[in-house]
């Protein structure tokens, strides 16, 4: 691919991610005007946080289907079409079961753009820059939760409204897509190998080959990481400002300031395990993140000094960027063929389990409280970072490790 394509996809991934974040992000702000306005339960309120990752669960499915046989960009454009226009629509919602239905139905096209973006930054950076390219684009993420931050600020408790707002903005990104966005080269190639095959690999891409053959176990112990990874993740902070509120006695203003602070720790995590995860090996930099957060996060829920916490919920968020890793690492375990839906499934299917977690974390916390939450999530990222030596390593040529398979030589 032309270096000034890389860069501008590099660019212009990093914006879709952005608006991405914003959408996933901005229900957490509306929530309490949500719950207020329908006359919500807890329950009922968290139920539609849970049915937008089971939506992102879905959508590994689905949208690794269509962009693995019918392009990247065609998948992109429609992931970001569904969550405009299904975010868009809540400001008209009428009831809450309609509600969880379009949340979920929105969360297919939110989970679709991280299988999509990650695929495209894989098969066109070179291997050597590849995981802090990646890494570059997911950064996005914490900063489209400040984003959410600032825009509910202005518009609640007008919760329709916000939604309305942070729908139609995500137009200028998929209008960029539409008209700028070129198909990935290596998509272009193996499609062509594909059609031209009398044998073969010769028909359209399944979910089933992820289980055939050598994919088979690293689909599912890639998926158990993710699984492990995103319960620890969701299960901490989804209920992190409860914590800081009803257990440290910081008050609204001041839990504000925390987690602004604490996602810009992420941010900072995100782009230096990028340059980290090129130097040492995807696989070995998501064992240090998922180990350094296992260790820091039960530690965070046991300090009860606040000055300690400042500093401390930034430095255990650095830690906290395997999303971010995932995005490189889970897109080489697989060759170009199956390299979305692979990616995908791993990656969401990790998120539609773990949307259980807020809810478990709920119980928990009403039972021993918010600290032994966090000490069990410490546990499960513990977990998480130990099957992952049960995976290969990568970081050569995408197809590189797949030499059991006889692919024909059309890298990334």
């Amino acid at each position: 691919m032309r270096r000034g394509t890389k860069w501008f996809i590099l660019l212009g991934s990093f914006v879709i991610y952005l608006f991405d974040a914003l959408e996933i992000a901005v229900l957490s702000f509306a929530l309490p005007a949500i719950t207020k306005e329908l006359g919500l339960t807890p329950q009922a309120g968290g139920l539609l946080a849970t049915a937008t990752l089971l939506g992102m669960g879905c959508s590994s499915v689905i949208t690794g289907w269509l962009a693995d046989n019918r392009g990247r960009r065609l998948a992109l454009i429609v992931s970001m079409t569904v969550f405009v226009a299904l975010t868009s629509a809540l400001f008209v919602v009428p009831n809450y079961g309609v509600f969880v239905a379009l949340r979920f139905l929105a969360g297919i096209g939110l989970g679709g753009v991280w299988s999509v973006l990650s695929t495209y930054i894989v098969e066109s950076w070179p291997p050597s820059q590849r995981g802090r390219a990646v890494a570059f684009v997911l950064a996005a993420y914490p900063l489209g939760g400040a984003t959410a931050a600032l825009v509910a600020g202005v518009f609640m408790p007008d919760w329709r409204l916000l939604f309305l707002v942070t729908g139609l903005s995500a137009l200028l990104p998929l209008l960029m897509v539409v008209f700028f966005f070129p198909e990935s080269k290596a998509w272009l190639d193996e499609r062509a190998v594909r059609l031209s095959a009398v044998e073969g690999e010769s028909g359209n891409v399944t979910t089933r080959e992820l289980f055939t053959g050598p994919y088979r176990r690293r689909t599912i112990i890639a998926t158990l990481v993710a699984v492990c990874a995103f319960v620890g993740f969701y299960g901490a902070s989804t209920w992190m400002p409860s914590y800081l509120s009803t257990e440290r006695g910081l008050d609204p203003r001041q839990v504000s300031v925390f987690m602004t602070i604490l996602n810009l720790g992420m941010f900072l995590g995100y782009l230096a395990f990028g340059w980290v995860a090129d130097r040492i090996g995807r696989r070995n930099a998501i064992i240090l993140s998922l180990t350094g957060t296992g260790l820091l996060i039960p530690l965070y829920g046991l300090v009860t000094n606040q000055s300690v916490l400042l500093w401390m919920g930034p430095l255990y968020a650095f830690f906290m960027t395997f999303a971010g890793l995932f995005g490189s690492y889970l897109g080489e375990l697989y060759p170009t063929r199956i390299r979305t839906t692979g990616a995908g499934f791993c990656f969401n299917i990790g998120r539609g389990i773990a949307a259980f977690a807020p809810l478990a974390m709920g119980g928990i916390a009403a039972s021993w409280g918010f600290s032994s939450g966090l000490i069990l999530s410490g546990a499960v990222f513990l977990a998480g970072g130990a099957l992952m030596f049960f995976l290969p390593r990568t970081g050569a040529a995408p197809e590189a490790i797949h030499n059991e398979q006889k692919e024909p030589a059309h890298h990334a």
